[in-house]
């Protein structure tokens, strides 16, 4: 007589989920915010490279869309890695949405200078004044934000 497949018991259910364990954090030392224009850097220059060796290449030859995509992934992993209360993977997921946004930039062909310009642009001025703003910038190109 065949014996029955035994049934793998059931998770028990907790009022918290289990948190990830988390990494120290590494040392800082002499990072700086220039490491995004090196990256970005690497990310053109990889632009025609093998897909099949370079994951920046496999990124790119997807087209924008697939970029933008792969970056709203990132960004939500980020977010609930930050409502998690997790810093080390938030950091982790941080430079994940970091890398992914210059991917963008590569295939939408917007340049680290010009981002940089429009942040300066907008220094010190009210964050409500330079929203309202944008109101018309946006109804002007025709395009609609989600609610």
């Amino acid at each position: 007589m065949p014996k029955k497949p035994v049934k793998a018991p059931k998770p028990l259910k907790t009022s918290k989920p289990a948190r990830r364990a988390t990494a120290a954090l590494p040392p800082v030392g002499k990072a700086s915010s220039k490491v995004l224009d090196r990256l970005f850097t690497v990310i053109q220059d990889r632009r025609d490279a093998d897909p099949a060796i370079s994951h920046s290449a496999r990124l790119l030859s997807r087209g924008t869309a697939k970029c933008a995509q792969k970056l709203g992934e990132e960004a939500v992993e980020c977010i609930i890695e930050a409502v998690a209360g997790h810093k080390a993977p938030l950091v982790a997921e941080s430079a994940d949405v970091l890398y992914h946004l210059l991917v963008l930039w590569v295939s939408a062909g917007v340049r680290p200078a010009d981002v940089w310009a429009e942040l300066q642009r907008r220094e010190g001025v009210s964050g409500v004044a330079e929203k309202a703003s944008r109101r018309a910038l946006v109804s002007a190109a025709a395009t609609k934000k989600i609610p």
